[in-house]
């Protein structure tokens, strides 16, 4: 068996309660206090999560965007220094390689943060498709630190950590911060994968674990596993791997926003989506709500009466709505909200309906 890699906060885990399992070939705490108390810290308060597992790539070099563009399905010149967008990796036929965050630094530089289960193929695949570009690929992680600071209080908390005002920095916008009590500049970016507002932060080994300290001294909440996948199945953010993978396109995922057809340049998978736009998506990526008590989980069959018309692709106990949510692929015909279907679990049917997602939405 490979030894699992350790984040540089694995101790610091370990200490504050951590509970760990194996997660894309690295040691990670699934929870602390509990998914259901780590959950609602972040619902109602702020939690930080460890994410030093995912991949930091850094893109350098002459219009380092036009490069890219050419590999994914989003206008990334809708974005300038200090935003960031979320974009999807195609392949040939359209099929999703991972989905990722591009932050423009300026400076003819961009970051992008990926998945840690893709992160050697993402790599490969971006050196290959961009060699001979003038595109420099180098890792802007090394044994740094990525945190996520999340829930309606993060805000107040970093403010009060940094002595500046982060009020005006909108969702998806990112700077450099100083913390005085680190000595150091910390990369933030109004982003998350909770559905709350909240901050992800890119630090030194030696200032993250410092960072990680002083949080818990303020009463941050430590974060687990358990508690980022229960949070972003009610927020109906993908997990790539279950939700989409090479097979599903962003159409059929729900995520068609992300791609922009008027824009001109050709790049990888362009042809396919075009064709799946004028001949319509054959499935679609659906929330289901079940009755009662009921939970389901990820390959669970979708009925209708008696036929199988698809599969749950992430499912799970709402700590929020107090219920069985999931999301799954069923053909278009059955994709409307208020479609009724059901979920089979340990060889019973159990009522599911076709709801709107996202499954919460966190107050204005």
């Amino acid at each position: 068996m490979t030894d699992l890699q350790r984040t540089p906060l694995h101790d610091l885990c370990r200490e504050a309660g951590g509970r760990m399992v194996p997660f894309a070939g690295w040691d990670m705490a699934v929870q602390f206090s509990g998914l259901i108390s780590e959950h609602a810290a972040v619902r109602h308060n702020v939690g930080m999560f460890d994410i030093s597992h995912m991949g930091v790539v850094r893109l350098e070099g002459a219009n380092p965007k036009d490069a890219l563009q050419k590999l994914v399905p989003t206008d990334l010149h809708r974005i300038g220094p200090g935003q960031a967008c979320y974009t999807v990796l195609l392949n040939q036929t359209g099929g999703i390689l991972d989905d990722l965050i591009i932050y423009d630094m300026g400076d003819s530089t961009l970051l992008a943060v990926i998945n840690a289960a893709c992160a050697e193929n993402d790599r490969a695949w971006l050196e290959q498709q961009l060699s001979g570009s003038g595109i420099t690929i180098t890792d802007a992680k090394g044994d740094g630190v990525l945190l996520a600071l999340q829930g309606p209080s993060a805000q107040s908390v970093l403010e009060k950590l940094s002595g500046s005002s982060l009020a005006e920095l909108p969702r998806f916008g990112q700077r450099m911060l100083t913390l005085p009590d680190l000595q150091t500049d910390v990369l933030v970016a109004r982003t998350g994968y909770t559905g709350e507002d909240g901050f992800e932060l890119l630090l030194p080994r030696e200032a993250g674990r410092q960072l990680w300290n002083r949080l818990l001294r303020e009463g941050v909440t430590p974060c687990g596993l358990g508690a980022r996948d229960s949070l972003r199945l009610e927020a109906a953010m993908h997990l790539y791997g279950q939700d989409m993978d090479t097979t599903t396109s962003p159409l059929e995922a729900g995520l068609g926003w992300l791609v922009h057809l008027e824009n001109p340049v050709d790049f990888i998978g362009r042809e396919a989506l075009e064709q799946e736009v004028e001949q319509g998506s054959t499935r679609r990526l659906v929330g289901l709500r079940l009755e009662g008590r009921a939970i389901p989980r990820h390959d669970y069959p979708i009925f209708d009466g008696e036929e199988r018309v698809g599969q749950v692709s992430s499912g799970g106990w709402s700590p929020t709505l107090e219920a069985g949510i999931g999301l799954g692929y069923v053909p278009r015909a059955f994709a409307k909200p208020g479609t009724e279907l059901a979920v089979e679990i340990r060889g019973k049917r159990h009522p599911a309906t076709v709801v709107k997602r996202p499954f919460y939405r966190r107050p204005a």
